[in-house]
């Protein structure tokens, strides 16, 4: 007779456990953030947080609310989620999802009443502020660009690469086609080391170096690239001086 053979589980205190919220430090946390930096200056990711105010057993409150954003495609996917939908995502319960809903209404609804009002980007830090919070955590490198008008207010933010962000690979074209179908006269590129460490590579320099003179022959003005890493840790490679000449 055959004795099956069966695979242990592993044990719950081998399986990886993320910090909670109370664990991160206080320049981690988004409310802390929103305190200091005022709400205009959160990611989405971590605005949600701050409305679903705790995660899930073995997920913190920021990365259910950056799973929930990628899960539905952004913050204009989440808007148009279906009550039961949110109910069937993992740590929502049927109170979260009515408080989610509740505050993206508020927020068309506001939007309708009061006028259109941009954040501007007067320093490498106003730009950190806006995405250092969400791609930081994430898992893979994003290169995404900010798109500002002729008062450096932001017009729109968009995705240009998920995966290996190298010179080999990223085109200029693509980096400055958001910018020409929106008519922006500048932007600034933004990517991710997922490794947390936000020290630019050879590849980030080629790249800017790239950018910066493809933005001769555009007329679009490439004002920056910043590097973000964990921890809120960024830097600036025009404020560095790297790439840019």
């Amino acid at each position: 007779m055959t004795i099956p053979v069966t695979t242990p589980e592993a044990p719950e205190s081998s399986i990886p456990r993320q910090p909670t919220i109370r664990e991160l430090s206080t320049r981690e946390r988004p409310r802390e953030r929103l305190v200091e930096y005022g709400s205009k200056n959160l990611s989405n990711t971590e605005l949600i947080a701050i409305l679903l105010r705790t995660g899930s057993t073995g997920e913190n409150v920021i990365s259910l609310s950056a799973r929930l954003l990628t899960r539905f495609g952004g913050l204009a996917g989440l808007g148009k989620a279906a009550f039961a939908e949110l109910c069937g995502e993992r740590g929502l319960s049927e109170a979260k999802a009515c408080q989610l809903l509740a505050a993206l209404e508020l927020g068309r609804r506001f939007i309708s009443l009061a006028p259109e009002e941009r954040i501007i980007i007067s320093t490498p830090q106003d730009a950190a502020n806006l995405v250092t919070g969400e791609m930081g955590s994430l898992d893979q490198e994003h290169l995404r660009v900010i798109l500002l008008n002729t008062r450096n207010e932001v017009l729109s933010t968009h995705e240009i690469y998920v995966g290996n962000v190298n010179s080999s690979v990223v085109r200029p074209a693509e980096v400055f086609r958001p910018a020409v179908r929106n008519n922006a006269p500048s932007l600034i590129v933004v990517h991710n080391h997922p490794s947390g460490n936000p020290a630019p590579s050879d590849d980030d320099i080629a790249i800017t170096e790239d950018l910066v003179a493809s933005e001769k022959l555009l007329g679009i003005g490439v004002l920056d690239h910043l590097i973000v890493g964990s921890g809120h840790r960024y830097v600036s490679m025009n404020e560095n001086g790297q790439g840019f000449s």
